[in-house]
């Protein structure tokens, strides 16, 4: 048995949500930049999430997702689960027909496997995605310190009149091509 990456990504687009939606609700876009996971197989996680009412979502500007229960609440099993990743290590699929013939019944390791399976789900259903948000926060305070998404850019009222006398904002001098590095 071997967790492929539709588990793997959920997961980890789960912790980086719950890190951040104290701020309001996430963007699959900026889950997929930061966590460099295609926004279309996002979107298709997610559809399966909001179906297993781990997350919801919110419509419109500055909508998203955000979590439906309280991280404590929703466990890896959980995540897994809704993502229809498989959690099995027999070789039937837990139907005991481990020779593929109705007659001859389970392998000799079925009870092995299925051992196998039942700690699995036991271990990834006792750690919760708070669990997973805290490793993260204790790994990493300093980047940590500002959660917030890249706010859209906005629009800065300015008075009349003044506009036109604005100044602009001072521009560090660095070297930002070779040949630019070749001129210095």
């Amino acid at each position: 048995m071997r967790l492929t990456t539709k588990g793997r990504f959920a997961v980890t687009a789960m912790i980086d949500l719950a890190m951040r939606q104290d701020q309001g609700p996430v963007t699959l876009a900026g889950i997929s930049q930061r966590q460099k996971i295609s926004l279309s197989y996002l979107e298709q996680l997610f559809g399966k999430l909001r179906r297993h009412e781990i997350v919801e979502s919110v419509r419109g500007p500055g909508g998203g997702y955000s979590l439906a229960r309280k991280a404590e609440d929703v466990t890896v099993a959980d995540i897994i689960i809704a993502v229809d990743e498989p959690l099995d290590a027999t070789q039937c699929g837990g139907k005991g027909n481990c020779n593929g013939d109705e007659g001859t019944g389970r392998c000799m390791t079925h009870e092995l496997w299925a051992t196998l399976n039942q700690k699995m789900v036991e271990y990834l259903d006792s750690v919760s995605l708070k669990n997973l948000v805290d490793q993260q926060r204790a790994k990493c305070p300093a980047v940590l310190h500002d959660m917030r998404e890249e706010p859209a850019a906005q629009a800065v009222a300015v008075p009349r009149g003044k506009a036109d006398k604005q100044e602009k904002p001072a521009r560090p001098r660095v070297v930002n091509s070779v040949f630019s590095l070749a001129q210095s």
